[in-house]
């Protein structure tokens, strides 16, 4: 049965950031938000921490942002309260709000994108409930567990729209970036797919272990720097099909080894904002640069269509409570994990 969200006079646990370090995020006690009509309160049973939340700490991802606020944008919980004129979910339900709130369909308007995310500049979701429209959640997959859903809305759902860039299909070959939550989902649905699948890694032991995966080829670019040769040797110089790029200044390595007509779904800044870009790259082999800004509420649920049907799991590495939500962003900071980090309530 739902548990009311009335309990303990109405307060609750949200974590909160009162300045742009990590160590500034305390646990402090909020009132329990009110429900309008057309909302839902979800009492949050698991979250999982993004690269783009450990940005936001930072200052620098958003300009002016206010403070205090509470941080990371991925969750799923479960619904103990539902507004007047609520007839998408019911009491009990499990969802997950998504990323970027009104965008149901088609491409974003600047607005949403500008001003609608969930982690900032709307609060986030470390906190024991949220209310969000009842319209800008999707139900959990019925085969993951809370922390398993809670790694969707922004690591799945951006490796998802990264491939429906190409768009990918059986016989391509995808290149990806890192072993971080997009690529380890971008890997399963291109292997659901039926593509080949090439993936950079700065550890050996990460390399073997995505290969269990089902990833067919791995190249340790700190071992090869110039790791394009080698993704083109891979290929037998053909190159690949689409590169999701995490990196981002990675770009002239992933031009170089992009396939005549390709795709680089451009979706991560891990190692900075910029880059060198030489347009002979793109102009010669016909090249399309994507960007990914995450994707809407029509492609997530599309998204956790094929999640059940292929009984597909997110990789989880490790999990912390609420109370040591700090220690996990700088667990993070240090970039060793495997998989997504989650945040259990």
């Amino acid at each position: 049965m739902p548990t009311s969200a009335k309990q303990n006079g109405g307060k609750m646990r949200a974590a909160k950031a009162f300045g742009f370090s990590l160590d500034e995020i305390k646990i402090v006690e909020s009132d329990v938000p009110d429900v309008r009509d057309g909302e839902i309160l979800v009492k949050i049973k698991a979250a999982t921490l993004n690269y783009r939340d450990l940005a936001v700490m930072t200052g620098t991802y958003i300009q002016g942002l206010p403070l205090p606020f509470v941080p990371a944008s991925d969750a799923c919980g479960e619904i103990v309260e539902v507004g007047k004129g609520v007839t998408r979910f019911q009491l009990g339900d499990r969802v997950t709000p998504i990323y970027t709130q009104g965008w149901h369909d088609g491409r974003p308007t600047p607005e949403q994108r500008a001003k609608r995310t969930i982690g900032a500049p709307l609060g986030g979701v470390l906190q024991d409930f949220v209310v969000v429209p009842a319209e800008d959640a999707v139900l959990a997959p019925k085969n993951l567990t809370d922390a398993e859903a809670a790694c969707l809305p922004i690591a799945a759902l951006t490796a998802w729209s990264a491939l429906a860039a190409g768009p990918v299909k059986a016989g391509d070959t995808v290149l990806l970036q890192g072993t971080g939550g997009v690529s380890l989902f971008a890997l399963q649905f291109a292997k659901m797919s039926g593509a080949k699948v090439i993936i950079l890694s700065s550890s050996d032991e990460k390399i073997e272990r995505a290969k269990k995966l089902g990833a067919d080829v791995g190249i340790n670019y700190k071992a090869t720097p110039e790791w394009s040769s080698a993704v083109k040797a891979a290929t037998d110089g053909r190159g690949v099909d689409i590169v999701v790029e995490t990196i981002g200044s990675s770009m002239p390595e992933s031009l170089s080894c992009v396939a005549f007509g390709g795709t680089v779904a451009v979706v991560g800044f891990v190692a900075g904002y910029e880059t060198k870009l030489n347009v002979r790259q793109l102009i010669g082999p016909m090249v399309k640069i994507q960007g990914i800004a995450v994707g809407s509420r029509r492609g997530f649920e599309d998204m956790n269509r094929a999640i059940e049907l292929a009984n597909i799991k997110p990789i989880i590495d490790s999990t912390f409570g609420l109370t040591e939500v700090a220690e996990a962003f700088k667990y993070m900071k240090k970039g060793s994990h495997f998989g997504k980090i989650a945040v259990s309530f």
